[in-house]
């Protein structure tokens, strides 16, 4: 499948630099997967569309504030690091900037200033990747997660030019386990207190964690979708979530996600599950708990086994989000619905309004 497909005409007006005050104000484009047909509502209204015994399931990660700025030790030269993923031994996968700079062997030093023996934190290349990837050895005194906390900034996606005043912003209510190089947005619009409303309807939660990580940074660079490769992202779905899946689907109510990296959370485990099933084939799929590194990629022909429903932003054009969302309600619906929302100047991306596939 042709990934120009994908493409559609985003003004740049619309991609939205501020998260609004009040995270429940946002406006709503609802899409019937089966017919096709499109409502405009505001987030408020999303409970309009659940019901008793429906199950929402939520990514809990925290969005660790993973951007550093500072300077090769040897030349005093600026350099910029988004961590992405932990690989144990306080080695971490990163992208640098500018790549030239740091090659291998190279160091970097924050918290600091040229000159210093003694900086907070020390990064060196010991690996070298494609695309500006490194893998980096750090080396300080203290606890990592509180130099971090001291050097870091939250790392904001490229097209958002505005500075963020209040880090809790980018976080969801309920974030949990930190680990990730991007906040999981579709959660971004839920309060405690409307969180509180739907379950007083009937309506239960649930939670997975997906890390996100390079997959969120990187374009889709070649022609056809099929050629294209997900980065590793780890996840976890627990016992007590895999147990309410089950439930609820026995019991003939949705299972709807909250974002992309719960759906594919969720499509992970269904897989899983399907082929630990695969002997007694005909039965109803049972989700069992899991975790690990996950690289699935939805796009449409792709059969759903968990998700019946999904919140979610609005996607950048030709992305494996918005080809995730196309083989769930069909790619012509998608584009369609995009573009009823381009018309109506709908908010897109990270700080933008929602979208519920229903």
């Amino acid at each position: 499948m042709d990934v120009q497909a994908f493409d559609f005409e985003l003004p740049e007006t619309l991609i939205a630099q501020t998260p609004l005050l009040n995270r429940t104000a946002s406006r709503l484009l609802t899409l019937n997967k089966a017919t096709g047909e499109i409502a405009h509502r505001t987030f408020e209204n999303l409970i309009d569309y659940v019901e008793a015994g429906d199950l929402l399931v939520m990514n809990d990660t925290r969005v660790i504030p993973a951007r550093l700025f500072g300077m090769k030790k040897d030349t005093g030269a600026k350099v910029e690091l988004l961590l992405l993923k932990p690989l144990g031994e306080d080695r971490w996968e990163a992208l640098v900037k500018p790549g030239k700079r740091m090659q291998l062997g190279a160091v970097a030093v924050f918290g600091t200033t040229q000159g210093d023996d003694d900086p907070l934190l020390t990064a060196e290349v010991v690996e070298v990747g494609e695309m500006g990837a490194r893998i980096l050895q750090f080396r300080y005194k203290g606890i990592f997660n509180e130099i971090l906390d001291q050097l870091g900034e939250m790392p904001l996606p490229p097209y958002i030019k505005e500075q963020l005043s209040e880090r809790e912003r980018y976080q969801t209510v309920y974030a949990k386990h930190e680990g990730s190089a991007a906040a999981p947005t579709a959660g971004l619009h839920f309060t405690e207190d409307y969180l509180a409303k739907l379950q007083a309807k009937g309506v239960r939660l649930a939670f997975v964690t997906l890390h996100v990580g390079l997959g969120t940074f990187r374009p889709v660079s070649v022609d056809k979708i099929e050629d294209h490769q997900m980065h590793a992202e780890y996840y976890i779905l627990s016992e007590e979530t895999a147990a309410l899946i089950n439930e609820t689907k026995s019991a003939g109510k949705r299972v709807i996600a909250v974002g992309t990296t719960s759906a594919r959370t969720l499509e992970t485990a269904a897989g899983l599950s399907r082929e630990a099933q695969a002997s007694t084939d005909g039965e109803p799929l049972h989700i069992q708990p899991s975790q690990g590194w996950t690289s699935i990629f939805i796009y449409p022909g792709y059969k759903f086994g968990v998700v019946d429903a999904l919140l979610t932003n609005f996607h950048l054009p030709k992305s494996t989000l918005l080809m995730l969302i196309s083989a769930l309600a069909g790619k012509d619906h998608i584009m369609q619905a995009y573009e009823e929302a381009v018309k109506a100047e709908y908010r897109f991306f990270s700080f933008g309004d929602a979208m519920l596939i229903y």
